[in-house]
């Protein structure tokens, strides 16, 4: 089965299950999305919501993140882990985009990731998200693994891993694959305790081969 098979079979399948997934952070704007995935890193999706729920209500423009005191963003943000970084990329991105975009979030991809605390994978969750763009595939933690695990990347480099998913899933489903592993990863396919004998794509996974 060529690897192109294999991920048509395996986005067949996660589509049956979860049906058209969407992001799991919640958000209102698109510079509020921009914020909860910069704070995603090294987080996870139910702790950022639970932090922004009560952020977003202090604050959430780039006008009132480049006016309040670092010092008050990192006590804000403080339970997401590495917040002093992410509070100064914050301050950094909200003042960029005043100064650069007129205050509105920035669609293409190039100027993304030239915000602070903004690399490919924040900029492809944003565009796929607000805007329906791919020009890329998001590779988190989970699409990382299973990718590997599935056998269509030999890779532990999150970009080389983007661009060898590029040459073999079809852009139409750049946004939703990532969502699709994502949530199988969270499911199934848990990294400290994976449940292979349940997982649907077993047959497709070295894990799985093997039980």
């Amino acid at each position: 089965m060529t690897k192109k098979d294999r991920a048509k079979k395996v986005i067949e399948i996660l589509e049956n299950k979860f049906g058209s997934p969407e992001c799991a952070l919640n958000y209102t704007t698109p510079f509020e999305l921009l914020v909860a995935v910069i704070l995603s890193a090294q987080c996870t999706d139910i702790r950022v919501n639970i932090v922004t729920e009560k952020m977003f209500k202090i604050v959430n423009t780039p006008l009132g993140f480049s006016e309040m005191p670092i010092e008050e963003i990192e006590n804000l943000i403080r339970s997401t882990g590495f917040f002093r970084n992410k509070a100064k990329n914050i301050k950094l991105c909200s003042r960029q985009i005043l100064e650069n975009h007129n205050g509105l979030v920035p669609s293409e991809m190039e100027e993304l990731i030239k915000l602070g605390g903004v690399g490919r994978k924040t900029a492809n969750v944003v565009r796929g998200e607000i805007w329906k763009l791919a020009s890329g595939i998001t590779v988190d933690t989970h699409v990382k693994r299973l990718s590997n695990l599935i056998g269509l990347v030999k890779e532990t480099d999150v970009l080389k891993i983007e661009k060898e998913l590029m040459k073999i899933i079809p852009k139409k489903y750049w946004i939703e694959f990532s969502h699709l592993l994502i949530l199988q990863g969270r499911d199934k396919c848990i990294a400290r305790r994976p449940k292979c004998l349940e997982c649907e794509i077993k047959e497709y996974c070295k894990h799985g081969e093997k039980k």
